[in-house]
């Protein structure tokens, strides 16, 4: 299936202003996943182009880095002067609910989303990318990720050691979309109390955290609306800068030109103020 998307990708035309790097290794050797590159063509500003880490959705189990929500959030923001890399992750067996499905796979599946950041700054010279000015962007389970990405530092003992452990994995700004953010709300109980707590952004939100801009449509059947206004409230006690939209309309996944609203002025101007340096 990933050879046909990768296919179906490359036959595409392409925007001449974004170049498509396919199926960069980020993770070693032994590692299937890899990562997909959306770079701009225009010349670099002086300190390099600002990058994004695009995170696929699919419940911990499923999606991959080239389909159709990754590859317009990665144009979208090539265009607009940021390297996008959409990446795949570990993936777990379907279980019979949200929580039990990421014990599989947890916290593996988060870090190799912290390595990819590494990934960008190790690599921010080939790539003519901004190491001191990454964010990160997600959908559904991809957005539980991204929460998990901006919302943890090294204290929290969530951070890979290797590879590059002297390597920062600290965005500057975080875009989550219809993610889960409390599990102990989502829970149908006979979970892992632990890891209802560990794996939920809301506890980890600290005023040191970088701003937060968070999407969710009204028509969500699959995460309820309230996860994301859980965030926002952790967001808020905690003190950090954040922002709420609430889709009416939309469903559960969409990327950022919904029939609903057209999502690119906010995100590019959320991640133009937090990412783009001042002159």
């Amino acid at each position: 299936m990933r050879t046909v998307l990768a296919l179906v990708l490359l036959l595409l035309p392409q925007d001449p202003g974004v170049k498509i790097e396919k199926d960069v290794e980020y993770l070693g050797p032994d590692r299937k996943e890899k990562l997909d590159l959306y770079l701009p063509t225009a010349d670099a500003p002086p300190k390099g182009f600002p990058a994004v880490l695009i995170i696929h959705g699919g419940g911990w189990s499923g999606g991959d880095k080239g389909a159709a929500r990754e590859q317009n959030i990665g144009t979208t923001l090539a265009k607009a002067g940021y390297v996008g890399a959409s990446v795949n992750y570990l993936l777990a067996k379907k279980q019979d609910s949200f929580a039990k499905t990421l014990a599989e796979v947890w916290p593996r599946n988060l870090h190799d989303c912290k390595i990819a950041v590494r990934w960008l700054r190790k690599h921010a010279s080939k790539y003519r990318i901004d190491p001191d000015h990454i964010g990160v962007i997600g959908g559904s389970a991809g957005g539980h990720l991204t929460a998990m990405v901006a919302l943890t530092s090294p204290a929290d003992g969530l951070d890979p050691k290797e590879p590059w452990g002297d390597v920062s994995c600290r965005v500057q700004a975080a875009i989550p979309l219809y993610g889960v953010h409390d599990f102990v709300l989502m829970s149908k109980g006979g979970e892992d109390p632990e890891l209802l707590k560990q794996g939920s952004p809301v506890t980890w939100a600290t005023k040191d955290d970088p701003p937060v801009l968070i999407f969710h449509g009204t028509k969500d059947t699959t995460v309820p609306l309230a996860q994301s206004e859980r965030l926002a409230e952790a967001l808020k006690a905690a003190g950090i800068e954040h922002e709420l939209v609430v889709v009416d309309g939309a469903p559960h996944s969409f990327h950022l030109e919904p029939k609903q609203q057209d999502l690119r002025p906010k995100v590019l101007g959320f991640l133009d103020r937090h990412l783009k340096p001042k002159p």
